[in-house]
């Protein structure tokens, strides 16, 4: 909401609820939207890559092919949520950051 129209609102009708507005970027996929907000409330993926920070930043992460398979697997991972959210958002991903 503009200033102005706060300001509007405020002095002349206080008492109604405020008006609503759409976002500048409407959500085009609700459902994908909420199964990739779904996979992210299951996932323990901030603590997981704070973790992996930690190791390879004391040089504790042991560097195995077990390991680099793993840390592909994620990367493949977070790329993939990462083209639902574009795609959900109704965004170019060429656009996206």
């Amino acid at each position: 909401m503009s200033l102005g129209a706060y300001i509007k609102w405020r002095l002349f009708d206080p008492d109604r609820p405020p008006p609503r507005t759409r976002g500048k970027a409407p959500v085009r996929d609700h459902i994908l939207l909420s199964q990739l907000m779904a996979l992210l409330g299951q996932s323990r993926l901030s603590s997981n890559v704070n973790q992996l920070a930690k190791a390879a930043n004391s040089g504790s992460l042991p560097v195995t092919p077990e390991t680099e398979s793993e840390l592909h697997h994620a990367c493949r991972d977070l790329a993939e949520i990462r083209r639902m959210l574009v795609q959900a958002l109704g965004l170019d991903a060429r656009d996206a950051p």
